[in-house]
């Protein structure tokens, strides 16, 4: 498929999705299964988390979209989906959701050495990001800090 229509199937179903407060977050389409794939990746507009049934009533309406616009001329497979769940903390509901989980903390320190920091999500304010590094708590200013995501906690 070329750009051209992939840029109109995205217009379309960017309409089908503002009617229900979504948004296309993502569309692939992949040429080379048979029958194509395509799937389109859904997120709300408000920010909460897109369910099933989200996806599901996402479906009937973009589906119809697609027929409508003719723009295949083959069978193909809709997929909907959601963004699912990033590794990078940036809301305060993640901070409280994964308080206690490991986590790895980029730094922006000019004069230190240290670049990276693993410990355990200890508390976020608006100030410090606080982190459990082997029982001690360590308060990083959050001026200091680039990037905060999950991961295994290293020894």
């Amino acid at each position: 498929m070329n750009k051209e229509k992939k840029s109109k199937l995205e217009t379309l179903l960017e309409k089908v999705a503002n009617e229900r407060d979504l948004e296309i977050y993502d569309l692939n389409i992949q040429t080379n299964q048979n029958p194509i794939v395509v799937e389109i990746i859904i997120k709300k507009t408000n920010g909460d988390d897109i369910s099933l049934d989200d996806c599901a009533l996402f479906n009937t309406p973009a589906s119809e979209e697609i027929e409508k616009s003719n723009l295949f001329n083959c069978s193909y497979v809709l997929e909907i989906s959601s963004q699912g769940v990033s590794d990078e903390l940036t809301s305060e509901r993640d901070f409280k959701t994964f308080k206690g989980f490991p986590v790895n903390v980029e730094l922006n320190q000019k004069n230190s050495k240290i670049k990276f920091l693993n410990g355990l999500l200890y508390e976020k304010s608006n100030d410090y990001l606080a982190i459990n590094i082997k029982g001690r708590i360590k308060k990083i200013p959050l001026d200091e800090v680039l990037k905060i995501s999950l991961c295994t906690l290293k020894d």
